[in-house]
């Protein structure tokens, strides 16, 4: 098979779909693999490094598009993209539709098969190809707010970890999954007090088990995200619902409520953002200020630190492209379930439950996809 990346066009996305080390593997399954001149550079891999593992070099991405079975990205497709993808042509990308209907309509109307990381699953329920990119943002999300806490970036001024005789920030984490925990985790190691909210009484209760007094835990109910929302100076929002729309967890309405200046980071971006007033930033103009209420919404924030994000999720995409390039969509999904489970669009029809339902869409099951060939 032929597998083609090209590079990110996305703003301030350094990221590349493919390492040399998975474009060697490819080719050492006797793949033909094709990179767009420059797509590593971000990520600190030159095209010399690609032709070395056997990759051939491409001008530009129309090239790939036109030629490759297989296309591998790290982000969605932009609108020139998509006009470029064709029909029975395999897309392997996140794709986070539910929050962005031109997308769909697009890769609908395109006739590809769609397979998006951010759903394919593992056999004990987690999402393999989201999580490396989750534990990346979730330790990037403290940071950041620290940032945004700054006060000449209109935050309260509020160091995180506070000094002798001055207490430290005040860290409200919505969601306990795995954002979350690293989000936690890294905002208590720079000092500050931290409570995470969710509503699994399973999941507190392992976090309570493994993490002990290195944060807080409490059920979220809307009582209690309403009292620590309105006691925090950093908010992260980090719930995920896979494949659908982000619940809305903090209202516009709520902002008078929260401190002045205090920082709401929201990792959910891509699927649509868990806090109203959010919308997506990029790196180069990341925050922007609601009602005195500083707003952190980067939807790439991996992007940020390319090189340990690029590595991270080629470890977890390349066995699921091996299995695509070495078998077809078709067979390796007739094999791995859990594979099928990252089908969102096929032929001309939405294969995504969650994002049908988001975005009122008719959706054909990705087994009776399967059927149709």
């Amino acid at each position: 098979m032929h597998i083609g990346c090209p590079k990110e066009i996305k703003p301030q996305e350094f990221r590349v779909g493919l390492t040399p080390n998975a474009a060697r593997e490819a080719v050492s399954h006797r793949h033909k693999v094709t990179v767009e001149a420059g797509a590593g550079q971000g990520a600190g891999f030159e095209d010399a490094d690609y032709e070395a593992a056997g990759a051939l070099i491409a001008p530009d991405a129309g090239t790939i598009f036109a030629t490759a079975d297989l296309i591998v990205k790290v982000k969605e497709p932009q609108p020139v993209e998509r006009a470029m993808l064709r029909d029975g042509q395999i897309l392997f990308t996140y794709l986070h539709l539910a929050p962005d209907p031109d997308q769909t309509r697009d890769l609908i109307a395109s006739g590809a098969t769609c397979i998006a990381y951010e759903t394919v699953t593992d056999d004990r329920g987690g999402l393999p190809l989201l999580a490396p990119m989750s534990e990346v943002a979730g330790r990037l999300a403290p940071q950041v707010g620290a940032w945004t806490l700054q006060k000449a970036n209109g935050g309260r001024g509020v160091l995180m970890g506070g000094v002798p005789g001055v207490g430290p920030a005040r860290v409200v984490v919505i969601g306990g999954g795995v954002v979350g925990t690293h989000a936690a985790r890294v905002a208590a190691g720079m000092g500050a007090d931290v409570t995470v909210l969710d509503r699994s009484i399973q999941r507190l209760r392992y976090l309570d088990d493994t993490f002990g007094t290195l944060f807080g835990t409490r059920y979220a109910s809307r009582g209690n995200t309403a009292e620590l929302a309105a006691e925090a100076d950093m908010i992260i929002g980090a719930v995920l619902i896979p494949g659908a729309a982000a619940p809305k967890l903090i209202s516009k309405d709520q902002l008078s409520d929260l401190k002045p200046g205090a920082a709401l980071v929201d990792v959910a971006i891509d699927q649509g953002g868990c806090f109203e007033t959010s919308r997506p930033t990029t790196h180069e103009d990341p925050i922007y200020d609601v009602d005195g209420i500083m707003h952190y919404c980067v939807a790439n924030m991996p992007g940020a630190v390319a090189r340990t994000s690029t590595i991270a999720l080629g470890n977890a995409t390349l066995p699921f492209l091996l299995d695509l390039a070495d078998k077809g969509w078709r067979k390796a999904c007739e094999e791995d379930p859990n594979l099928l489970n990252g089908l969102n669009v096929h032929a001309g029809r939405l294969t995504y439950y969650a994002v049908g339902k988001a975005l009122g869409i008719d959706v054909l099951s990705p087994s009776l996809a399967l059927k149709e060939g």
